[in-house]
């Protein structure tokens, strides 16, 4: 085993990951666990991290969860940062065994209260939520909207492709902190195939299923707004300036610099963009999540004090094909590389009905 400082290991680490998010995220909790074992445990040397370090980690962050200062879902995210990183230095053999891993460890982590019933969108609220966005384009047809035909009908095509097909927000909306989630584009829509292709959770390009309401309210959005360019995204991003600013990197590869402003203050930037087939940046998962609160507000939906979240969408179409029998259906839908993780995910369910036959065999008897 290999005499590694803990800081360069971790940094090795980091480097290892390619998910931006995930790399940010453990970064942080990394640096606090590594100032941790530093200051109560005087540990700075990675082969000097052992079981006990990881069990007096764990009944540290027990601690914190009972003095209210992290939440126990938090708690075992942190503590499954450490495990990971231990994990990866094990494959590396700069360490023979995980000491996160080992089950005297884990046991002083808290009990995981967090709430198993995550927000999923109920089949009254889906509905709820397409039929506002088939009366918004119906009115911007008519002139009635407070948005124009273009934004009605890609909304409308948004809020169905999260609906419908099962896809997490981060696979067909732009992650700025990932470099490879760039949202989907238009060459990765088969309307006639039924199928998106996305850039899976796996980190493998995967295709999601795209059910015929979808599909339709796709195509007629690409129809209305006429893409420059297959490569240009299904839903790109209408802040005004990263629209100049990416007209500017591409108008700069072919003009001056005096000749690009001239063209940029004698025309809209959505003329030159599309004269000029200027590849835009998607919209960003954080300015999806900002569109469903302002969509949700006008159509007059409160979810208990919240909005239709992007993933709600996901869990809310698994829940809907899981709770009427098609448990199969449901882990094709949701790309669920086992059935066994469709049924986890669902486990309420299967309690429920498990409840419901008991219940008919006790009183029948």
């Amino acid at each position: 085993m290999s005499d590694t400082k803990l800081d360069d290991a971790i940094a090795e680490y980091l480097i290892s990951i390619e998910a931006g998010n995930y790399r940010a995220n453990a970064g942080s909790a990394l640096k606090g666990w590594e100032n941790w074992l530093a200051r109560e445990r005087d540990v700075t040397r990675l082969d000097s991290v052992d079981v006990i370090d990881c069990r007096r980690y764990a009944r540290h962050l027990k601690r914190q969860v009972r003095d209210g200062e992290v939440k126990s879902s938090t708690a075992h995210t942190y503590y499954a940062y450490v495990r990971a990183f231990l994990g990866f230095c094990e494959a590396d053999e700069l360490i023979s065994r995980n000491p996160a891993a080992v089950s005297r460890a884990t046991a002083e982590l808290p009990e995981d209260t967090a709430d198993a019933d995550r927000q999923f969108w109920s089949a009254r609220d889906r509905n709820a939520i397409l039929s506002f966005m088939d009366r918004r384009v119906e009115e911007a047809l008519d002139g009635e909207a407070d948005v124009s035909r273009e934004r009605a009908y890609r909304d409308r095509a948004l809020v169905r492709l999260l609906a419908l097909t099962g896809v997490r927000g981060a696979e067909v909306f732009r992650d700025p902190a990932d470099d490879k989630r760039s949202g989907i584009a238009w060459d990765d829509v088969d309307i006639e195939g039924g199928s998106v292709r996305v850039f899976g959770k796996s980190r493998e390009y995967e295709y999601a299923q795209l059910p015929r309401k979808a599909a339709d309210a796709l195509e007629r959005y690409r129809r209305v707004y006429d893409p420059p360019t297959p490569r240009f995204p299904v839903f790109p991003t209408d802040h005004a300036p990263s629209k100049y600013r990416v007209a500017r990197e591409a108008l700069g590869e072919e003009f001056s610099e005096s000749r690009v402003e001239k063209i940029l203050d004698e025309n809209d930037i959505d003329d030159v963009i599309r004269d000029h087939e200027i590849v835009l940046p998607a919209i960003s998962t954080r300015g999806a999540r900002n569109l469903m609160k302002r969509l949700c507000d006008s159509a007059g939906l409160d979810i208990d004090g919240e909005y239709l979240k992007p993933h709600g969408a996901r869990r809310g179409l698994g829940h809907q094909l899981y709770s009427e029998g098609h448990a199969e259906l449901a882990q094709s839908a949701l790309r669920h590389a086992s059935i066994t993780t469709t049924h986890e995910s669902y486990s309420n369910i299967r309690a429920s009905e498990t409840a419901e036959r008991v219940d008919d065999v006790l009183d029948g008897s």
